[in-house]
C-alpha cells in the first residue's frame, strides 16, 4: 500500500512542484512536447520517480531538475528546494535575464529617433537574441 501511495502523475507533480502555476498548464506543456525525461517526450499520466531528470520549457527557459521527492499536494514555495534539485545551467538564466533586460526598447526621453546605424545595431542585438 506505501508503495501506491508514492504514485504521482507528471503533470501533478510539475503543478505541485510549482513549475507551472495549474494543473492543466503542465498537461498542455507534456502535451506540446515541452516536458521530457531523460530526453524523451512523456505523456501526462506517466509517474514520477525519484532521480528522474526532467527536462521543462518554462516560456523561454528551459529548466532541467532532478527529482528529490516525489509529492502529490503544491508545496510552498520555500519548500521547493526539499522537492527537486535545480539543475539549469546559470548560463541559461543569464540568458533569460539578458533577454529581459533588452525586451523593450527604450531610449532617453528627447533623445529623437534613432539613427540608421543605430536602428541596426538594434536589430543586430534583437537576431542574436
Amino acid at each position: 500500500m506505501a508503495e501506491e501511495d508514492n504514485i504521482v502523475r507528471m503533470d501533478k507533480w510539475l503543478w505541485a512542484a510549482r513549475l507551472f502555476k495549474t494543473r492543466s498548464l503542465a498537461a498542455d506543456a507534456i502535451k506540446g512536447g515541452k516536458v521530457k525525461v531523460d530526453g524523451n517526450a512523456v505523456k501526462p499520466s506517466r509517474e514520477v520517480k525519484e532521480g528522474d531528470v526532467i527536462q521543462v520549457q518554462v516560456g523561454q527557459l528551459h529548466k532541467v531538475v532532478e527529482v528529490k521527492t516525489v509529492i502529490k499536494n503544491r508545496v510552498s514555495a520555500k519548500q521547493v528546494p526539499e522537492v527537486y534539485i535545480d539543475l539549469t545551467p546559470k548560463e541559461e538564466y543569464e540568458r533569460i535575464e539578458f533577454m529581459n533586460a533588452y525586451k523593450a526598447e527604450w531610449r532617453d526621453r528627447g533623445a529623437g529617433r534613432p539613427t540608421k546605424k543605430e536602428r541596426r545595431l538594434i536589430e543586430k542585438m534583437k537576431d542574436d537574441m
